[in-house]
């Protein structure tokens, strides 16, 4: 994050507004697959509709047809076995869900080197949305806190219609009275990872993560407080992360 910060010149308030509009601040899904949203309406596009008719589920000039989570893997399968590189350009991925279809702008040679770098870590995915960010110019509308212009440069023209950039507004306004404690984050994703479901991983501490916490604790014949001391924290980040 700090690095990514450097290169933007922008605060941690700021990057942490983006994300948690985009992901809600976490690039993967339980399975550890990295979260996607597939576009039916770039796949209409750089196929130049051909499979509209045939398979309208995955390919329609309007967007929409979200199955939301995993079930978006499902709907991408679907456009791979139709046009593989097309169906990769035509979801976004990760943290900060940067369209497969923008991996120049994202530091990459091409989809393939996108996709393989987004599976690997939140740190290659926060890299392609700092690449994308000073790619389109739009460092400076982020520094600004410029919300409809950084909106419209990293959504498209169509922002207003979720509001997003009065969300981003909301977030930020959110994020510099507190910022995500990073180390709550990683434990609240290694207990994902374990299928103990703690609420959003985003750093904050609620009744779903201490009660996450306390199930983490029982399994693990531990206190059950509920709290991450570090005797929790290296137990679960072993049992999460040490395959």
């Amino acid at each position: 994050m700090d690095r990514i910060r450097g290169d933007l010149g922008a605060a941690e308030a700021e990057l942490w507004a983006l994300l948690t509009v985009e992901t809600r601040g976490f690039g993967f899904l339980p399975d550890r697959r990295p979260q996607i949203l597939f576009e039916r309406h770039v796949f209409h596009r750089l196929t130049q509709g051909r499979y509209d008719a045939a398979h309208a589920d995955v390919s329609q000039a309007k967007p929409g047809g979200y199955a939301g989570d995993a079930a978006e893997y499902t709907r991408l399968e679907a456009a791979l076995g139709l046009d593989r590189q097309a169906a990769l350009q035509s979801a976004s991925w990760g943290i900060g869900q940067v369209m497969g279809c923008n991996y120049k702008s994202a530091g990459y040679a091409g989809i393939d080197a996108m996709v393989a770098a987004m599976v690997k870590s939140e740190d290659a995915q926060l890299l392609a949305v700092a690449n994308f960010v000073k790619d389109r110019q739009l460092d400076r509308a982020l520094q600004r806190h410029d919300w409809a212009s950084f909106a419209r440069g990293y959504n498209g023209a169509d922002f207003k219609q979720n509001d997003y950039d009065t969300r981003l507004a909301a977030a930020y306004a959110k994020c510099i009275v507190m910022l995500p404690d990073l180390a709550l984050r990683t434990a609240q994703a290694a207990l994902l990872y374990l299928g103990i479901v703690p609420g959003p991983v985003d750093g904050f501490r609620g009744r779903r993560t201490r009660s996450a916490l306390m199930q983490f604790q029982a399994r693990s014949g531990l206190p059950e407080t509920g709290e991450l001391n570090s005797g929790t924290e290296g137990r679960l980040l072993a049992a999460a992360f040490s395959a």
